[in-house]
């Protein structure tokens, strides 16, 4: 079992930054973000492994990017320009290989317009 602790939700104007971290519990190839929009599925945001392969959804492509720290077992997301399109409950994620196992609480990201 891998237990997944998200911070750095909040509030922020159009245009402004956050940045959330997540913090694994053990080593864990794949870590990522995925969100949830009300009355929306929840669809993903980006990943990246060990390694340091990344992988983006287009809506976010140039304005958000993920990052990791193996000796800490975090991963991080750097969201730049944000919009008001943007806000959701951000779910850290990660799994060992091609699917996501576990998934954090979530944390609120509120874009105001």
């Amino acid at each position: 079992q891998v237990q997944l602790v998200e911070s750095g939700g909040g509030l922020v104007q159009t245009g402004g930054s956050l940045r959330l971290s997540c913090a694994a519990s053990r080593i864990i190839n794949i870590m990522g973000w995925y969100r949830q929009a009300p009355g929306k599925r929840r669809e993903f945001v980006a990943t990246i492994t060990r390694s340091g392969s990344t992988n983006y959804a287009g809506s976010v492509k140039g304005r958000f990017t993920i990052s990791g720290d193996n000796a800490k077992n975090t991963v991080y997301l750097q969201m730049n320009g944000l919009e008001p399109e943007d806000t959701a409950v951000y779910y850290c994620a990660a799994g060992r290989v091609l699917t996501i196992e576990y998934w954090g609480q979530g944390t609120q990201v509120t874009v105001s317009s």
